[in-house]
């Protein structure tokens, strides 16, 4: 097989990586060239024994490290969006970019993503972490429950405030939850879909979201009542029992990947 042929099921993974840690589909793909015509003019070679997945993703970075285009130190303009996702990540060094983004987005182990960028597996750990804390202070925001048990209802707003976010109201009814959100505007919902008597979770939901653009977390007992095809979608969504690092995690990946909400109507 040819070294075209053995890396082209991997070119599209490489490009969403390029263009996420250099900040642009243009300067991720002339690096993503530069790389591929490096390695298919013989100027480098694939290691003997990388996979072909790992091996154009360090060719690319010592290629990307050489150069002066990185944006990591810049300061960011006013209003220039730093609540989206892009702007996030342009907040961190290169390093913890790199980092979090081999492992978290393209399922890199820390010993794949050290190799890709020349570091050893306890510095890109620390980047990750330093990365994690940073998103983290950007991402506080007010949350409101949706929850009509009580036990349940106080773990969660527990959760959430350990998390650094503020618990803003919990809802045990349909027409409660409304209320609440616009009343206290929240930037997430954490929602169960079966309220009992209050009526359903999903319901409302759906009245809080034609009014918000806001991210949704369903946690619930019955999962399969949710996969009807309809709004709102479960993009996320936690089964009961839960664990506290599933919330943390799904809660982050909510917030971090959702852009800046627009206010109610």
């Amino acid at each position: 097989m040819s070294v075209s042929q053995t890396l082209a099921p991997h070119l599209p993974y490489l490009r969403r990586y390029a263009r996420a840690l250099t900040g642009s589909q243009t300067s991720g793909d002339a690096h993503v060239w530069a790389a591929l015509t490096a390695l298919l003019g013989g100027d480098h070679s694939m290691l003997e024994g990388v996979p072909p997945r790992v091996g154009p993703h360090r060719l690319f970075h010592a290629i990307w490290q050489s150069r002066a285009e990185h944006y990591d130190e810049q300061a960011q303009p006013a209003g220039s969006g730093a609540k989206s996702p892009e702007n996030r990540l342009r907040s961190l060094s290169a390093s913890k970019r790199g980092s979090l983004l081999l492992t978290a987005v393209e399922a890199f182990s820390l010993e794949e993503a050290a190799f890709i960028l020349d570091e050893n597996p306890e510095e890109v750990e620390t980047a990750i972490l330093g990365a994690q804390k940073t998103i983290d202070s950007q991402l506080a925001s007010k949350v409101l429950i949706i929850e009509d048990e009580p036990i349940i209802a106080f773990d969660l707003e527990k959760l959430v405030t350990e998390l650094g976010h503020k618990a803003v109201a919990i809802a045990a009814t349909r027409e409660e939850a409304v209320a609440k959100a616009h009343s206290e505007r929240p930037g997430l919902v954490l929602a169960d879909i079966n309220l009992g008597e209050g009526g359903s979770g999903i319901d409302a939901v759906s009245e809080i979201l034609a009014s918000f653009d806001i991210p949704v977390i369903f946690i619930t007992a019955y999962p399969e009542k949710l996969l009807i095809g309809e709004r709102p979608e479960p993009t996320y969504l936690i089964a009961k029992p839960f664990l506290p690092e599933t919330v943390q995690a799904t809660v982050g990946q909510a917030l971090f990947f959702h852009p800046v909400a627009k206010q109610a109507a």
